[in-house]
């Protein structure tokens, strides 16, 4: 099973609706806890998975975004949840589109912040294989090396090191086995360039104007896809937009939810 972080379990009512927030790469709940005080804050059942092997997860090798989608499944199922608003950045946004792609019907919206939906060129897999080996190699504090100074604007890591400390903590927390495996679960997941026409639940597409990974350009040409969705760029913020900018990334995503809540 997978452990995650909740709040206001008691509240998902007689619908079962809750807020499923899904972490980046090679992050875990943890970095969610700003969206889960705001929704706990709102009354609104809140449910933050940690990915296989992160933070008690069970492991499993060779797994892949379509096994982890099943198994939210099953986890939501546990908890009495019946429908969520997917909340899913870089790593969580692939996730999401699997999720959708196979429980449409559970999917009452969708919420994609720093992340893409084309699979992978092969200059991009190649790249991920060299993480691989190097991760291998150097372990954990390899893949700090390599992702940290990816995640916020040049400004935050004077500004707010805190920020900085506690990615990096998250990251020391797991071996290089269970990071890797993640990263070859992002090599194999599925083109949801595919799908996005199809896509016909409310849709958020969030991300940072600063954002090194993940470009303003590449929200808009996801949202531009999308039938009916919304995109918000969030001023001053790089990949991790939910961290950074936490107070502007909040209030989009509480508008979002209550809109959708009153359909």
């Amino acid at each position: 099973m997978l452990t995650y972080l909740s709040a206001e379990m008691a509240k998902s009512g007689a619908q079962g609706y809750a807020v499923l927030l899904l972490h980046a790469f090679p992050l875990s709940a943890t970095m969610w806890q700003s969206q889960i005080d705001a929704l706990e804050k709102a009354g609104i059942t809140v449910i933050a998975p940690n990915a296989y092997g992160i933070d008690g997860s069970a492991e499993k090798k060779d797994w892949t975004f379509t096994d982890y989608a099943h198994e939210l499944s099953t986890l939501l199922e546990s908890l009495g949840v019946k429908r969520v608003t997917v909340v899913g950045l870089s790593m969580g946004g692939y996730q999401a589109f699997e999720f959708y792609r196979l429980y449409p019907d559970k999917t009452v919206s969708l919420v994609l912040c720093d992340t893409r939906a084309d699979g992978d060129t092969p200059e991009a897999r190649a790249g991920r294989e060299e993480f691989i080996k190097a991760v291998k190699a150097g372990g954990a504090e390899e893949a700090i090396r390599r992702m940290i100074p990816n995640y916020f604007t040049a400004a935050t890591y004077t500004s707010k090191p805190e920020l900085v400390v506690l990615a990096e903590n998250i990251i020391r927390k797991q071996t290089g086995n269970i990071i890797t495996e993640a990263m070859r679960a992002i090599m194999l997941r599925y083109d949801a360039t595919t799908i996005l026409p199809a896509i016909h639940c409310p849709v958020l597409v969030l991300n940072g104007t600063k954002d090194k990974l993940t470009t303003p350009e590449t929200a808009k040409s996801i949202s531009c896809r999308i039938p009916g969705s919304q995109l918000r760029l969030l001023a001053a913020a790089g990949h991790l937009s939910n961290m950074e900018k936490s107070g502007e990334f909040n209030r989009a995503l509480l508008d979002h939810i209550e809109k959708v809540r009153l359909t």
